[in-house]
């Protein structure tokens, strides 16, 4: 079978199997920064954001995201050039083994849009989808609030106002423009 939609900014048309999860599809056309955990829904490892919401992957069937725009952790930087989720994650030593932080990076990408001015207990909510054995909780929730204070500086309007509401929804599609 084959099907139409947009990922990472450039319309694709994919060719998958009946019973291929999202997660099937985006690892076979080369999107691995999305990992394979537990194939229940349970761990976040595969979380990518379609049509601006955090989605397992393992557990969306490819057939349900037919013309949607989905967005991989390969969406928001490189190596070079770190989103500012990525930067916050790293200069907050939020990462260690690596297996998890795809997948917390996209959930507080997609949280950060929603609410940009995140309380803790909002940023802990904003993770919590996503297993992580290495670091707990605690350092990826202080980069969430970093990752918030550098969006607000990135977009240089001021937090909880109406239009930061607005703008932060394009924040995070770094390159990603549909064709």
């Amino acid at each position: 079978m084959e099907m139409e939609l947009t990922i990472n900014g450039h319309k694709r048309s994919l060719k998958f199997a009946r019973g291929d999860s999202l997660l099937d599809l985006l690892r076979r056309y080369g999107y691995t920064g999305a990992k394979r955990g537990c194939d229940t829904g349970d761990c976040g490892y595969c979380t990518v954001i379609v049509d601006g919401e955090a989605v397992q992957s393992c557990v969306t069937p490819t057939k349900t995201v037919e013309g949607a725009r989905v967005e991989t952790i390969e969406s928001l930087g490189t190596q070079d050039d770190l989103h500012p989720v990525q930067e916050a994650f790293v200069d907050n030593s939020a990462l260690q083994c690596g297996f998890c932080i795809p997948g917390m990076i996209m959930n507080t990408t997609a949280a950060l849009r929603e609410n940009p001015d995140p309380s803790k207990v909002e940023a802990r909510k904003a993770i919590e989808p996503v297993l992580c054995r290495c670091t707990g909780h605690k350092k990826p929730v202080e980069a969430v609030m970093d990752a918030a204070e550098r969006l607000e500086s990135s977009t240089g309007l001021s937090r909880g106002s109406e239009e930061n509401i607005v703008e932060a929804t394009d924040i995070g599609s770094k390159g990603a423009t549909d064709e």
